[in-house]
């Protein structure tokens, strides 16, 4: 079928059927436990959809019923939730500097995680999967689980981007070439996608996705990107990269990106693009010749909240608000979301200095009153709030749920197959 015809397909009853198990899902995640009743109530389905997407999901082994109440009125009310029991799923966050699997119940809270360091300045496919399969093993024998439990494995691999040989290349990049080697290697169900993917996930399931159903989650670390939710639905373009807002243009005829170009919008507001500008403020500012990118972003606050602030620093954030609020910008101007959430370290360490220049340059530089009543705050998908576990991360948890998606398209649970890269 051509791709038009395909794209202009009707949806069936299946389909219809497949996204109110989603709706309900997503429902139950956020309750903890609800009864069939509360559910119709948040999803605004119907009882009896409720009662006949709960058939299958009971059967299936997803949904457990936890116990009976009885309001002295009616039908007792029997309370569900999601089974952690049906088995276990990993996320694996590959990034510059480490490799992190983290293992999931079924119901998606954290069981316990490993983490390998990397060298950023090593390649290697082998050596990036070699650290894959040692975090992954490590990872489920410290929470005790058996390759057999497992559901799936969520592999985020960042990358892709770059345009020649002559251009510094992430380490994890040289994977996507050879994903049926991390495929054998692991020897487990796996998806593989890229961190905004991930990210959007996670704050469609776990964080201001299930208030709003068009928003953006800004990921600001080494790298930039945004992970797009458009009516619900994570944004991913022909090609499964759309959301690398970082290598748009900011400044023609700008600072040169590692991807190869000039004037992207990570080398403004990435880690090394903060720094730069640190630099070009205080070319002798000791903060300025900082190897280490995750001490640099973390003395900054410090200086700004020192007794006598630090100017130069204090100068670098504005800046970065400015550089930050008029790429945002931008993504109203094209997106025209109704929220805005930053994710990542750098926004984790700076929000609180970051955010309130940031919302006063985005809605200075949006057309009209685009930006008027847009809300824009640091993500609450972060460490510690998303499951029990202390140390979850939004890329880690949104890997591990599409690859749970993914499980439940293979059991026939959804119909929409997950359009990742493995």
């Amino acid at each position: 079928m051509p791709r038009r015809e395909r794209a202009l397909a009707r949806r069936t009853s299946r389909d219809i059927r497949s996204e109110s198990r989603l709706d309900v899902l997503h429902a139950l995640l956020a309750a903890g436990e609800a009864s069939r009743s509360d559910l119709a109530r948040v999803t605004g389905l119907s009882t009896a959809t409720v009662a006949t997407v709960m058939g299958d999901l009971l059967s299936g082994g997803i949904v457990s019923e936890v116990r009976t109440e009885s309001g002295g009125i009616g039908r007792p009310a029997t309370t569900l939730r999601l089974n952690g029991d049906r088995g276990r799923v990993v996320g694996v966050d590959v990034a510059e500097t480490y490799v992190r699997a983290t293992v999931f119940d079924a119901a998606l809270a954290e069981l316990g995680a490993a983490e390998v360091a990397t060298d950023e300045h090593r390649g290697g496919t082998d050596y990036i999967i070699d650290a894959v399969v040692r975090a992954l093993e490590t990872a489920l024998e410290r929470v005790g689980a058996a390759r057999e439990d497992v559901l799936g494995v969520g592999v985020s691999l960042p990358g892709g981007m770059q345009r020649s040989a002559s251009v510094s290349v992430v380490v994890p990049n040289e994977i996507w070439h050879h994903l049926d080697r991390l495929r054998e290697r692991i020897g487990l169900p796996v998806v593989v996608d890229n961190p905004l993917k991930a990210i959007a996930t996670a704050e469609l399931w776990f964080g201001e996705g299930r208030r709003h159903s068009s928003m953006i989650t800004v990921n600001l670390g080494t790298g930039v990107g945004a992970g797009i939710v458009l009516e619900g639905k994570v944004l991913r373009g022909a090609q499964n990269t759309a959301g690398e807002w970082g290598h748009s243009l900011l400044a023609l005829g700008g600072r040169r990106c590692r991807c190869g170009r000039q004037g992207c919008v990570e080398a403004y507001v990435g880690v090394a693009g903060i720094q730069r500008t640190l630099a070009e403020i205080d070319p002798g500012h000791p903060l300025a010749a900082e190897p280490m990118q995750r001490e640099f972003i973390e003395a900054l606050p410090a200086a700004l909240e020192a007794p006598t602030p630090d100017r130069a620093v204090a100068e670098t954030i504005e800046r970065t608000a400015r550089y930050l609020g008029a790429s945002i910008a931008d993504l109203v101007a094209i997106i025209n979301p109704e929220m805005i959430t930053l994710t990542g370290w750098t926004a984790w360490a700076l929000g609180d200095h970051l955010v309130p220049a940031v919302r006063r340059w985005v809605r200075e530089e949006s057309p009209g009153d685009s930006a008027a009543d847009l809300a824009i705050q640091v993500s609450s998908v972060r460490k510690g709030s998303v499951t029990a576990g202390a140390d979850t991360m939004p890329v880690a948890v949104g890997i591990a749920t599409i690859a749970l998606e993914r499980f439940l398209s293979d059991v026939g649970l959804l119909t929409t197959k997950v359009p990742t890269a493995l």
